[in-house]
């Protein structure tokens, strides 16, 4: 067990949302600390010296700390309990879903902030976004091959701005087994072709799981419009559902091939199907919309805070442009997945589309959770995801 001896103090009433079991400091919320290095782990206190618990720390940062436990066990204890416990709960949401791909650690959400973890069948990616838990890597790759044995593949795949923000260069490379970067998995017994050091976020969009299932069971004899379709998720989930033609939309040549893969691993012909290499706003612009579905989900529009007002006008062209061709009595998903675009925001987004274009609308749904995304009720700030699903009338 080590010793963390130095101590940071937090301010009176700024100290409430940590005794709430919230895991973010504040630079502003701190009253003192003794000298530490960046990444460094102090104990808590009180603005009364009441001991709150363990957080790694970093002065660059707006979010100043980062708690690892609320109690006095030694963090490294708790770091490992955090990851059993997070990997336990995937194993049980997992179990009889013909499913191999799915998130293992979601960071805050976990306790484990900073840090993801999936899995993609034999390959376990991983992503280290802060100074802290990057100094805690050893731990946490021990961890894990104790979980899944000393052969298995681990990817570390930590490239995102907020690593560069907390003063981190990016890191891509193999840090244990096989060096392998394509598997095959599946999802609800659908097949993918998963690229985890080329493709988008650690490989696949694991956190849209359910929506997809959604469509694929509305599917059935429907013409169904995926724009923004990467891999074919969406699109395959429809032919297995039913539908009688799938027209799927990717500006990225290389996105298509995957998604060609994809078509073919579940023996659907993707010459009976149409696969347009892209831009979605031109399609839109130009095609007639004689589909039963179209989905929506483009990447961030907002990828900081400062893009919100962009980001918000791309939001409602968007949907302004399937809503004025769709016929009506037709479905439309539409979706975002920008953290600075908050719910209320996004349905502001929505009702000015239809306004603009006349229509009336009904809300069918609202975003299904993929459970291996649980979020942390103390830290709801990473419920980032919006989804609406609309009926056309």
């Amino acid at each position: 067990m080590q010793n963390y001896n130095k101590k940071v103090i937090l301010k009176k009433g700024k100290d409430f949302p940590v005794k709430n079991k919230h895991l973010w400091i504040f630079s502003g919320a701190i009253e003192r600390a003794e000298p530490y290095e960046n990444g460094e782990i102090l104990k808590v206190y009180s603005s009364n010296n009441e001991f709150l618990g363990h957080g790694y720390f970093n002065s660059k940062t707006t979010i100043a700390g980062r708690m690892l436990n609320f109690s006095s066990e030694d963090p490294m204890t708790s770091i490992k309990k955090n990851i059993n416990t997070a990997v336990k709960l995937r194993s049980q949401l997992m179990e009889g879903k013909n499913t191999n791909a799915y998130r293992l650690i979601n960071g805050e959400n976990d306790n484990m902030p900073g840090l993801i973890a999936d899995i993609y069948n034999d390959i376990l990616v991983i992503q280290i976004s802060t100074v802290g838990m990057d100094k805690i890597k050893p731990v946490v790759i021990d961890s894990l091959i104790d979980l899944f044995g000393k052969n298995i593949t681990i990817y570390e795949r930590s490239t995102m701005p907020a690593r560069r923000i907390d003063g981190l260069k990016d890191f891509e490379g193999f840090i244990n087994g096989e060096k392998k970067q394509r598997t095959q998995i599946l999802e609800n017994g659908i097949k993918f072709e998963v690229d985890v050091a080329e493709g988008q976020k650690t490989g696949f969009f694991l956190d849209m799981r359910e929506m997809r299932s959604l469509i694929g069971g509305l599917s059935r004899n429907k013409k169904v419009l995926n724009c923004f379709s990467y891999s074919g998720g969406f699109s395959l989930y429809a032919l297995k559902g039913g539908a009688s033609y799938v027209t799927s939309v990717e500006i990225s040549e290389q996105a298509n091939q995957l998604s060609k893969m994809n078509f073919e691993l579940n023996g659907y012909d993707h010459n009976k199907n149409k696969i347009v290499t892209q831009d979605v706003f031109e399609f839109l612009k130009k095609d007639e919309l004689n589909y039963d579905i179209v989905i929506l989900d483009p990447p961030a529009f907002a990828k900081k805070k400062q893009d919100i007002d962009n980001a918000t006008r791309k939001y409602i062209e968007l949907n302004k442009l399937a809503l004025s061709k769709m016929k009506p009595g037709s479905i439309l998903l539409t979706c975002s997945c920008s953290y600075y675009m908050d719910e209320e925001s996004f349905d502001k987004v929505i009702k000015r589309a239809g306004v603009d274009t006349n229509r009336d609308i009904r809300l069918l749904s609202k975003h299904r959770m993929a459970q291996d995304h649980a979020i942390n009720i103390y830290n709801t700030e990473f419920d980032y995801l919006k989804s609406r699903l609309l009926y056309i009338i």
